[in-house]
């Protein structure tokens, strides 16, 4: 692993931060003072920062969040605003999001304290679909969304497939489902726009897998391990580190069953049903 991604991944800074803190002299492997990122660093290596040892990488972990309206999707905001990350708590440590909801849209927004595993969702290639329950001012038929399916280009930009069904007409507004997967800058609000609807409500109810369900808003809720490996698949799993952690919490939970059937079985022991709780879930992210 390359070492500014080493550094990133163990939650000290992002990896262009990395990266300038190498070229100032600030870290060096195996005692040697190291000036290039071009360095790929093994779990046996010695990597010191500011002369301390760098913290153990962690696994990727996931989040989701339910957004609520008026927050930024952003670490800070030259308007002074408040941001998603004022509102996390403290102890996600660092984190980021994967894309991003506009200040007005609320609903699903994942979030993940490694970048790798953000890009990776971000990507269109990926494949996961966005969905979103978007409320619009204006009137539309079903007609005219279906033809969405083949893309449309709006001012010169060109966007993909989309899906888009009509739920309902209510007053003076339009209710709709929108299925898209490259989740462009407020591409829902241009494109619906261009068919006369003006978007007054925006949110985000899946992406890829991961739905946003009954979570209230403002809170945030780890995705387990072992189901966030099985929807990356086993080849990026493992190249995340997912695997070993999915084993780690696999492991605990045997020893947590065998200690609690011990408890149930020993003389004197508890025997009434109910009386030692048996794990069969991993309760971490």
């Amino acid at each position: 692993m390359r070492i500014a991604k080493a550094m990133a991944r163990a939650g000290l800074c992002s990896r262009r931060d990395a990266e300038r803190w190498i070229a100032d002299g600030r870290v060096a492997v195996n005692g040697h003072v190291i000036r290039s990122p071009a360095l790929d660093v093994k779990p046996e290596d010695k990597v010191l920062v500011d002369g301390r040892p760098l913290p153990g990488v962690e696994p990727p972990k996931l989040w989701r969040y339910h957004k609520p309206k008026g927050l930024v999707t952003t670490h800070r905001d030259p308007e002074g605003r408040e941001t998603v990350f004022d509102k996390l708590p403290a102890t996600l440590g660092r984190v980021i999001s994967i894309g991003r909801l506009d200040v007005t849209s609320e609903g699903l927004l994942l979030i993940t304290n490694d970048g790798a595993l953000a890009r990776h969702m971000e990507l269109p290639a990926t494949g996961w679909l966005r969905r979103y329950r978007v409320r619009a001012h204006g009137r539309t038929t079903a007609a005219a969304l279906d033809k969405l399916k083949d893309g449309i280009e709006v001012e010169g930009v060109k966007y993909g497939p989309i899906e888009a069904t009509l739920d309902k007409q209510q007053g003076a507004n339009t209710w709709l489902t929108i299925g898209l997967r490259e989740g462009k800058n407020r591409e829902v609000r241009k494109v619906l726009a261009a068919l006369g609807l003006d978007v007054n409500r925006l949110i985000r109810i899946s992406y890829g897998p991961f739905q946003l369900l009954d979570l209230p808003a403002g809170e945030v809720e780890p995705v387990k391990r072992r189901v966030l490996a099985e929807q990356l698949g086993p080849t990026l799993a493992r190249e995340l580190g997912l695997m070993e952690a999915a084993d780690a919490d696999k492991e605990r939970r045997t020893k947590a069953r065998d200690a609690a059937r011990h408890e149930r079985t020993r003389p004197g022991g508890h025997t009434r049903a109910g009386s030692a709780k048996i794990v069969d879930e991993d309760d971490g992210p």
